[in-house]
């Protein structure tokens, strides 16, 4: 995508304002990536100067789900995944991890950005087992009763449901996406699995000031504004579901590949997640 001043791109997909920052183009800079516009740059550039960590929350998101995957498909033996807020394509997406291990493995991708729908789709769809939907995963019905996801995961099997950071960017009531999840719950069979990954509101203290500018920041960039919730309220997106070990707890805490050498930063501190099990 271009980098000049205006951005100004003849090309851009349809529906893309590149004026306006994306959340979706935002992670893909913060990882690498080259699906970004100057204004993604800007707004990123801006929030670390409020929190210099804040690449850690990108770099840990994508770590936590690249475990999550790798135990689902190992220590559950899951073969279908749907995934809420898929994002741009980057290194070790959903399906490469967990074909990797099982390779009949199917995965339904659904993202709303314009830029994921046009750029994403052929990547997320690069074989016969993935499918991409454009859709907003906050409309639960919508997305549980379209044919893509209702024909491509078999709704007898167990089934993974990821909203990895996404939850914390809905706009409207604090406890609607507590209601969301219900839905969506309610909907899976028995044996399935949720990963959840969210911005903590940690209470009183310094961690908490810093939360409240972190999101002061982010509404003031263009992006809607995000939402950190308490641990109470974190456990109720998960309701009527069994968490599995550890718990909720902070990303990095989320079975690490490795003890850590140095202790977690506030930006790691500030963005917590799990896994939960349907009985």
């Amino acid at each position: 995508m271009p980098s000049n001043a205006a951005d100004a791109d003849p090309n851009a997909p349809a529906g893309v304002d590149p004026g306006r920052a994306s959340i979706a183009r935002m992670y893909d800079y913060a990882l690498g990536g080259k699906d970004h516009y100057e204004i993604d740059r800007k707004t990123l550039d801006d929030l670390t100067r409020v929190m210099p960590e804040t690449l850690h929350l990108a770099w840990e998101n994508r770590a936590f789900l690249i475990r999550v995957c790798r135990f689902l498909a190992t220590n559950a033996g899951l073969t279908q995944y749907l995934d809420c807020g898929s994002g741009l394509p980057t290194a070790e997406n959903v399906h490469q991890v967990v074909q990797r291990l099982q390779p009949e493995a199917k995965v339904v991708y659904i993202d709303h950005d314009p830029v994921v729908i046009a750029h994403g789709r052929a990547l997320l769809e690069e074989n016969e087992r993935t499918r991409f939907l454009p859709g907003d995963i906050f409309e639960p019905a919508t997305i549980l009763g379209d044919e893509v996801v209702r024909a491509h995961l078999d709704w007898e099997r167990p089934i993974a449901l990821f909203f990895v950071a996404t939850l914390h960017h809905h706009k409207g009531d604090r406890h609607a996406p507590a209601d969301i999840m219900r839905e969506y719950i309610a909907a899976l069979p028995r044996g399935s699995y949720v990963a959840i990954s969210h911005l903590f509101d940690p209470g009183e203290g310094a961690d908490s000031e810093s939360m409240r500018v972190f999101q002061e920041a982010v509404a003031r960039g263009s992006l809607g504004g995000a939402t950190a919730r308490t641990r109470s309220e974190i456990e109720e997106l998960f309701d009527g579901l069994e968490l599995i070990e550890p718990g909720i707890v902070e990303l990095a805490n989320w079975w690490p590949d490795g003890p850590h050498l140095e202790p977690l930063n506030l930006a790691q501190r500030l963005i917590v997640g799990g896994i939960a099990r349907k009985v």
